[in-house]
Formats: C-alpha cells, structure tokens, sequence
C-alpha cells in the first residue's frame, strides 16, 4: 500500500511508517524560468505562472515532519509569488539556500508554495520530540529558529523567521509539505481538513493583532474599526472582537461584502462604495482627509465614539485614513500591505494626538495554540467560503488576486472530497453546522461544498 492510500484509509501510525515514502509528489508550484514572463503587463494574472505537477520528495532535516496534506487554503503572499512581485520569492530561496546546511535543499528551479496546511503527520526527523506519526495537525506560517535568543522571548522577533511557503520552499498547497515540529498546531477536532486549513495564517494573524499582549491589547468595549472585514483576515477580526466584548465596525467593498460582514457580527458596516473609498485616497492628503471624516462620521453617529483600534492590512490606499480616523490615542495595528508598501499619512494626527502605530506579524506558536482552543470553544468559527481542487490552485488565486471572494478560500490537496477530517461529531453537532460556515452561502467557484 502506497503512502498515500494509507493515509486516505485512515492507516494505523504502524501502517503509515511503514509505507514506502513517494520519490515525487504532486505540488502547486513556481518554475524559475517563467521569472520574466510578465514584464510590464498591466494585468498580471497569476494562472500564467501556477502549475500543478511532481516535485521531488526532500529529505528531512532532524527537527522537521512530513505532512500529508488534505487541505490548504489561498493566502496573499500566493499572489505575490505568482506575480513575483514585489520580488521573485526565487531570490529568497537562494539567500536561504546560501546558509548551507539543510538549508539548501530549498534553493531549487521550483517553489512550493502555500502559508496554510492542515494534515496528517507521516514522517519525523530524529530530533522530533513532542508529535507522533498518525497526528492531526495544522501549520503555522512562521519558520522560526528555535536557537535564535530572540525568539525565546517571542517566536516572532528572531531575524530569521521566514514565511513557510513564501520564503521557503515545500509549502502546504501540495499532496506533502515540510515544516518543522515547532510550527505544528493541534487540529482542532471538530473541524474539516478544509476548515481547518483555514485557520492558522489568518486567524492567528488576527489573535495576535487584536488580543495578544504583543498586539493591540483590545479589552471589551473598543469600538475596533476593521478594514476588509468580509475577507480572510478580517472575517477572523471581525468575530474576535465580537467574542471578546468589543464592537466590530467593518469596512467593505459592496453590498454582498457587507451582508457577509454582518453575518461574521459586525455592529456597523461601511460600505467603501457608498462613501467614496477607492484606491486612490492613499495618494492625494486631500482626499485621504475627506474619506477620513466621512467614514469617521458614519463611526461617530453609530456607537458614539471614534474607532479604539484600526486592523489594517490594506495599506496604500487606506493607512492615511486609518491614521486620521482612529481616536486620539487609539492604535493603529498593521500586518500587511496588500494595495502598496509605501503609505503616505499626515503626521500630525499620530504624533500630536498621541497614537500608536505596531507592527504585527503572523503569530507565535503559543498565540497560535491559544487561537485554535477558540474553535473548540466555539468562540471562533472557519471563514472557508469557496473551496477549489488542488488542480484548479489558479483560479483560486486569481479570485484572491481580484478581490472576488468572501472570506478564505480553500483548497483541497490530498482529501478526496470535503467534510472528512472531524474525530469528534459530539463537539462538533453542539456548535452546529450553521455556525461553524457563516460563509458558505458565498462562496465562488466549484460546487464542493454542496
């Protein structure tokens, strides 16, 4: 038996260890000589650059797993990568590769990629310790070194945290994915493989951002402004705040964006239609100003105060206005830059009413562990909205790529069909199926999950 029957039969630990390991493996990637393809195309449409075939199996490192991956899902930087923009991920996997070691396994003429993974554990390096093979486990985005004295403190300040997946080589939109033991998360168990898959970059993203003590620290009652609230980060946002007491003022881009928002418990949503937000205001002080007051208006006469926090992951286009529109002393909390790095915002409204700009980045791996107990608790439910096979990784990401879709979308790898996964039906009957997919009425592309 192959290891992927074994795996798909639901093999004993026994079985799966002694299933012959595959020489190839089918994985979404990168190929090195499509580098230039686009040139100065004004649309650069990243099905051209996705392909979906075998790549070689590597070898593991001592502190690495093998994970068999039934689900994935589509985040941002799997755009970025498609379009090699702003830089060509090649040129991280040869600065990587230049470290030696184990390391060089990943500077190749390919780059799998995929930040999100939820699977099965089916081969440990020898210095693994705390996981066994048979294990259910997700995958945290965050590479870090465990040696690097920084990230004792915190998983998230080593200088050499990479992005798994962007920065690395063998990520999780694949049949199997390299990870090290130190970014494995419990899977819920309650949850789909496609569910789950969901979970780590955006929802941990989020908890640390909006409730770890590295974040903004929001407590209850913060009226917490959240930009895309119908998306992947901030359908995540948007139920945190909710759960954890706050008011949740989300910010969107049409009308069915904002029946989604409501849905995921926004208390008021903006709709950046009907107020004249566009991308645009990121370049004009003038403009940015007037969306600024509008939006704050609309925030004022709805709850009666301005936003305590601003989630932004926008960028560009809306980090002046986040600037101008949070209260004074408020905090301004950022972990992207999806419409540009470089924003242009007016002093002034920072320094002399006393905000605070913080940089935040993916999670630790005790915000993520602490995260996932949430949807166990039923605080937190998936945002898988549309689901896609792992031959149609392209299209899924084009509709990432044009802002066409509600909440995360997912991709199934090795599970042959969505709804397997779930090792406990009691917890999950009592949260309800309603409530574990407020999204699925939107989702966009393949009827999987009929």
């Amino acid at each position: 038996m192959s290891l992927t029957d074994a795996v798909l039969s639901g093999a004993s630990p026994g079985d799966l260890a002694r299933a012959p390991l595959p020489g190839h493996f089918t994985a979404a990637h990168l190929r090195v000589e499509d580098e230039g393809v686009f040139g100065d195309a004004p649309d650069k449409d990243v099905r051209r650059t996705l392909r979906v075939g075998e790549v070689p199996m590597p070898e593991l490192a001592p502190d690495e797993v093998l994970v068999a991956v039934m689900a994935s899902s589509i985040n941002y930087n799997t755009v970025w990568s498609a379009k090699f923009e702003p830089l060509s991920t090649f040129r991280f996997l040869r600065a990587y590769g230049r470290e030696g070691g184990w390391a060089a396994r990943h500077d190749r003429p390919f780059h799998v990629l995929g930040s999100d993974a939820a699977g099965v554990v089916v081969r440990m390096g020898s210095g693994v310790r705390r996981w066994r093979i048979g294990d259910h486990v997700m995958v945290n985005a965050a590479r870090v070194d465990d040696q690097e004295p920084a990230n004792q403190a915190d998983g998230m300040l080593g200088e050499h945290q990479l992005a798994w997946g962007y920065e690395t080589n063998y990520g999780g939109l694949a049949h199997y994915a390299v990870a090290r033991a130190s970014q494995l998360i419990p899977k819920p168990p309650h949850l789909t493989w496609e569910e789950a898959a969901t979970v780590p970059a955006c929802a941990g993203t989020a908890y640390r951002m909006l409730v770890s003590d590295r974040g903004a620290r929001m407590k209850q009652g913060d009226v917490v402004l959240i930009w895309g609230a119908s998306g992947g980060l901030g359908a995540y946002a948007a139920q945190l705040v909710k759960n954890g007491g706050g008011i949740a003022v989300g910010v969107v881009g049409s009308e069915e964006k904002a029946r989604a928002a409501r849905k995921l418990g926004c208390d008021v949503v903006v709709n950046r239609e009907e107020v004249g937000v566009g991308d645009d205001e990121g370049d004009d002080p003038e403009l940015t100003l007037k969306a600024g007051k509008r939006i704050g208006r609309i925030v004022r006469d709805a709850v009666g105060t301005d936003p305590d926090i601003v989630f932004e992951h926008v960028g560009r286009s809306t980090f002046g206005i986040s600037v101008f529109v949070v209260k004074r002393g408020g905090t301004v909390v950022t972990c992207g830059s999806s419409t540009g790095y470089v924003h242009q915002f007016d002093n002034r409204y920072l320094w002399m009413r006393l905000k605070r700009v913080l940089g935040s980045h993916v999670a630790n791996l005790q915000e993520q562990v602490e995260c996932a107990r949430l949807f166990a608790l039923g605080g937190l439910a998936p945002a898988l909205s549309s689901l896609f096979p792992l031959d149609q990784v392209g299209e899924a990401t084009r509709l990432v790529q044009l802002n066409r879709h509600i909440g995360k979308v997912g991709v199934l790898c090795l599970a042959p069909e969505p709804g397997l996964g779930v090792t406990a039906p009691g917890l999950r009957a009592r949260i309800g199926e309603e409530a574990l997919n407020p999204l699925r009425e939107f989702a966009a592309g393949p009827a999987t999950l009929s």
